[in-house]
């Protein structure tokens, strides 16, 4: 199985919905998954992640099956903190807590990092993980494939050659997918990230039964380049 997790496209949020460039990014990222072939296709509840999923429905005329638990809003309210300026913001994204996720000590309690006495004001944390993972693997159940959390493995219970479309967020992007990979949340939402429509793809090959999922490529944006549209990250950095 191939999984294809990609981000919406340039987005106002209030309104949630794409803006022009992010109408143009979802074409380009449906033509370039026509080529590749999609046969489920699933988005968050947003209106900006489905509006990003449309095009490539249309062209595979593919429905587009709505997840809930993808909807950023909910890992917003769970993995955010109150900054210095008294503002909200994910917990990454704060300088004080991007320092705490990299402590030594934090990383070294591995999948219970949340269990450090420095988050020990934010049991949301914790639950939110709970609640990610729980439904990381329902999910993948119903594609095949039951997690061994202790092993960090799959069980391919019904392996298959087919190729799965996620389209929803970077901020709820990094608690799927660490849970997916088996990476501690505070290592991967500080050392990886993705812009309006990156492509990531996780290949899911059964080894005798067993499936190590293998990220083949990371919040890939080529298809802007060959529409000749602009790649900059988050539109700030050029590239």
């Amino acid at each position: 199985m191939l999984f294809f997790y990609i981000r919406h496209g340039d987005p106002t949020y209030k309104p949630d919905e794409l803006t022009p460039l992010g109408r143009r990014q979802a074409e380009a990222v449906a033509k370039r998954l026509a080529l590749y072939g999609i046969d489920r296709i699933y988005s968050s509840t947003s209106n900006r992640a489905y509006e990003t999923a449309l095009p490539t429905a249309e062209l595979l005329k593919k429905e587009v099956t709505q997840l809930d638990f993808c909807h950023e809003h909910h890992a917003y309210m769970e993995m955010s903190v109150i900054n210095a300026e008294g503002k909200r913001t994910w917990a990454f994204g704060s300088p004080e807590y991007r320092r705490l996720f990299m402590q030594p000590d934090v990383l070294a309690l591995g999948q219970q990092w949340y269990d450090h006495p420095a988050f020990a004001d934010h049991p949301t944390f914790k639950s939110s993980v709970g609640r990610v993972n729980g439904e990381v693997d329902a999910l993948f159940a119903t594609l095949g494939y039951e997690h061994d959390r202790a092993t960090g493995t799959w069980r391919a219970a019904a392996p298959t050659e087919e190729r799965i479309a996620l389209f929803a967020h970077q901020g709820f992007g990094m608690s799927f997918l660490s849970s997916v990979l088996d990476i501690p949340y505070p290592l991967f939402a500080t050392h990886f990230d993705m812009s309006h429509t990156g492509m990531t793809v996780i290949e899911f090959k059964d080894h005798d039964g067993i499936a190590v999922p293998k990220v083949l490529t990371l919040a890939n944006d080529s298809h802007l380049y060959r529409e000749g549209l602009p790649t900059r990250y988050h539109n700030v950095i050029r590239f």
